[in-house]
């Protein structure tokens, strides 16, 4: 038996070739992991004794050749092909160990476009595909956390077709995976990211429990590492739609800094959000908004979870409550829930992995962007449109506003006072639904929006919702401008005393 070793990440590689030796296989290899190896003791043969080539053109040809490949992908059980390989001299290679060029870590620390094009891997994904076809005889190795599992097989007499075969889907998710990732900088270096093809990756991270409904399956695939540096299930288990709902809460929540933010999420809405002196205050605003929609829905606490907080989260159903951390005082307060899960991220603070693009599902295909952006300086640099300056704290309502509106569904407006939400309207039809839809809510809740700021994250195309802003009480508004009525909606602004700023930047959320 004959093993071909030649792998760019090279931990554990020692040990895995001294098994394989002791388990009577033949080690052949190339370049530096050949070296590794017989400075270990290991005997192993060079690629080129096999080839009867030697390596060439710095290094570029090494293994494309008719003993390595012909090796490889002679078929076991057809007499032909022993017969041929045989004649031709070709012994038979029945294990292939191959990682690749570390392609994605070239990218990540140089732009010298030389340097990455030799770190893209040919005869490694050429070794990778011959022995993956030939499963039913090879086993292909492709990830360092498989080599116990290989080696455990092998000596247990359990190296069947239905392990090479899981082996193999492996190895082809492995080069299809680099292939995609070499293509997609490619055209992010040369057509600004939209070329011919797009290829989307993730690897599985967790499945869940069922999918939007239980007659779905649904598993949560990352990028990179994101999920699994980023997210620990403390209690329970994350469905498909809480995966949805803490990823809205999340993105409102984490986008205030290092502030006491508290976001609550029903159904992929925010229906309450606060910043406050402690996350304890901000909650406890937050769920004002609508304690109702509250009921069974998402927490995103920017922050770690105290004693304090966690009793007062446990005085209605909630089914997740997502935060940077949780003291252990608040996790045995937590136990009483039963039904509540809870997640988080291991840190002081929440993050994002800030994706640069984003795509949807429609029937057929999808459609794909660079992500949305909303930006600190979007409210700072606002042209003020009114006649009335805004105070400090209408300024920070109205950001807070802003950044909530352009992160909910569209047509929105998002009414907020003393840094708290205490008004939403969501993925309504027209935009004046979604003010006064807002409005109703708040009366039925017995909030004061007297005083509070309004954002829209698109212009209003009528002064209608002006006008029933200011019946209110809103004292400021921001939206993008944009609309042909504009001088209607200032004009409106400034017969009923409010302060009125445009973005000039619309972010539409559909």
């Amino acid at each position: 038996m004959r093993a071909l070793i030649s792998v760019s990440d090279k931990s554990g590689v020692e040990n895995f070739a001294k098994e394989l030796v002791a388990l009577g296989y033949e080690i052949i290899s190339t370049g530096g992991t050949y070296k590794k190896l017989q400075d270990a003791g290991i005997a192993v043969i060079e690629a080129n004794e096999v080839t009867k080539f030697p390596e060439c053109f710095e290094g570029r040809v090494k293994t494309l050749n008719p003993y390595i490949h012909g090796g490889i992908l002679h078929r076991r059980d057809k007499q032909s092909h022993l017969d041929q390989a045989k004649e031709l001299g070709v012994e038979g290679i029945d294990l292939v160990c191959v990682n690749l060029y570390p392609f994605k870590a070239t990218i990540e620390k140089t732009d010298d476009f030389e340097e990455i094009i030799e770190n893209i891997d040919i005869g490694g994904p050429a070794m990778v595909r011959s022995a993956a076809k030939n499963f039913d005889s090879v086993i292909i190795v492709t990830d360092v956390a498989d080599y116990d599992t290989v080696l455990s097989n092998l000596k247990n007499g359990t190296n069947t077709v239905e392990f090479r075969r899981d082996m193999m889907i492996k190895a082809f998710e492995h080069t299809a995976a680099y292939d995609s990732m070499i293509a997609n900088y490619m055209n992010g270096r040369f057509n600004d990211g939209f070329g011919e093809y797009q290829f989307i990756t993730g690897k599985k991270s967790f499945q869940t429990r069922y999918g939007e409904n239980p007659h779905q399956k649904g598993a949560l695939y990352e990028f990179d590492n994101h999920f699994t540096q980023n997210f620990k299930q403390v209690k329970g288990e994350a469905s498909f739609n809480n995966i949805n709902d803490v990823n809205g809460a999340l993105k409102i929540a984490s986008s205030f800094g290092d502030e006491n933010a508290v976001c609550i999420v029903k159904h992929g809405n925010p229906c309450g959000f606060a910043i406050k002196g402690t996350l304890l205050e901000s909650y406890t605003e937050a769920l004002k908004c609508d304690p109702v929609s509250a009921f069974g829905g998402v927490v995103a606490v920017n922050g770690v979870v105290t004693k304090e907080l966690a009793e007062k989260m446990n005085e209605i159903f909630l089914e997740v409550v997502m935060a940077a951390d949780f003291e252990p005082e608040a996790l045995e307060v937590f136990e009483k829930k039963k039904r509540l899960k809870l997640f988080a991220q291991g840190g002081t603070k929440l993050v994002m992995s800030n994706d640069t693009h984003d795509f949807k599902h429609v029937d057929g295909g999808f459609v794909y962007q660079n992500a949305d952006c909303i930006c600190d300086n979007e409210v700072h640099n606002a042209q003020k449109k009114s006649e009335l300056t805004a105070t400090e704290q209408e300024m920070k309502d109205l950001e807070i506003a802003w950044k909530v509106a352009g992160l909910t569904k569209s047509n929105c407006v998002v009414y907020v006072k003393d840094s708290a939400m205490v008004a939403v309207g969501m993925g309504m039809t027209s935009r004046v639904d979604a003010a006064q839809c807002a409005l109703k809510k708040a009366k039925e809740m017995d909030l004061d929006v007297s005083g509070a700021a309004m954002a829209s994250e698109a212009f209003f195309p009528f002064r209608d919702s002006i006008d029933a802003a200011a019946a209110a009480g809103v004292k400021a508004i921001i939206e993008p401008g944009g609309s042909i009525r504009d001088d209607e909606v200032i004009e409106a602004a400034n017969e009923h005393g409010i302060s009125l700023y445009f973005t000039t930047v619309r972010h539409f959320l559909h």
